[in-house]
């Protein structure tokens, strides 16, 4: 999980964080404290959520997207996820960052946005059944834990190889292969430094290229440019913390490396349209600069 100050008891995932080789399975509602979804929760874990029965709206980073039986969901750790208007049955598969640790599998290539239909449908929600039977059983038998992880694998083996999605799916950009391979090397960068600069200039150094060699990728996969790129993740963390937590708003902005409150705020009402307190407000938490309530016990 992000490191965050310590979010509210209402956005907690879970009291106490999954074992290091731990992988489980639930419900969605598991994930929310009293099961209401008043506000977003962070995630501390990898989830591939599938949606068995009902019709509502998941928002995954605020990106609201409708579900119903087949919707298939990839949330990462750190992430922000809400359950909006009427409740879905799904079987949420979780699993945390050392789990699949020496298996041949890269759960990144597993698309974060589909609905499943005819045998992919079928296939994968046998897969997510037996997953779900596999973890109940004598889950602390070395051998049905090792039976466990390689279930885990062949899921996500099995989803990354779904067919390429329709024009306007979860691909990010068709540029030039090259421009790619920079895209997703600055992408990486920014995960890595996004909280100490927002400069270009910085990245392309550290990716050694120039910065309008990585103006150029950034155009071509997302029609954005490097800086642009750039903020959206400062903002979007921005708005992760401030949704899901009751941090105070100015240790968020100098976590995000603004000294000062008052270029934080025009920063993140310039990026979003809200101000940061109205943000919060709005995602259902409490007005004002956010101060934590009082523990309770």
């Amino acid at each position: 999980m992000i490191p965050s100050g310590q979010p509210s008891p209402a956005t907690r995932v879970d009291a106490s964080p999954p074992r290091p080789d731990d992988i489980t399975t639930l419900a969605l509602d598991d994930l929310a404290e009293g099961a209401d979804w008043r506000r977003p929760v962070l995630l501390d874990a990898d989830l591939v959520v599938l949606v068995t029965g009902g019709h509502g709206t998941v928002e995954l980073d605020f990106r609201a997207l409708p579900c119903r039986p087949g919707t298939l969901l990839r949330a990462r750790p750190g992430q922000a996820l809400r359950c909006e208007g009427t409740r879905l049955d799904a079987v949420v598969v979780r699993w945390s960052a050392t789990a699949l640790r020496g298996l041949d599998v890269d759960a990144a290539d597993v698309p974060a946005y589909r609905q499943l239909a005819g045998e992919d449908a079928d296939v994968l929600r046998n897969e997510v059944t037996q997953l779900v039977v596999d973890c109940r059983r004598q889950p602390d038998v070395p051998a049905a834990r090792a039976l466990v992880r390689h279930r885990l694998a062949v899921l996500l083996l099995r989803l990354a190889l779904l067919p390429p999605a329709p024009a306007g799916g979860d691909a990010a950009g068709a540029g030039p292969r090259t421009e790619n391979a920079t895209f997703r090397r600055l992408r990486q960068e920014v995960e890595r430094g996004y909280q100490h600069t927002r400069r270009v200039e910085d990245y392309a150094a550290r990716i050694g290229c120039s910065v309008r060699t990585l103006t150029r990728a950034c155009l071509a996969a997302t029609g954005r440019s490097a800086k642009q790129v750039i903020d959206d993740r400062v903002a979007l963390e921005a708005s992760r913390l401030l949704a899901a937590t009751d941090e105070p708003i100015a240790r968020i902005g100098r976590r995000l490396g603004f000294p000062e409150p008052t270029n934080f705020g025009r920063f993140f009402t310039r990026e979003v349209g809200l101000s940061p307190g109205a943000f919060r407000s709005a995602r259902g938490g409490p007005a004002g600069n956010g101060r934590p309530p009082a523990r309770r016990g």
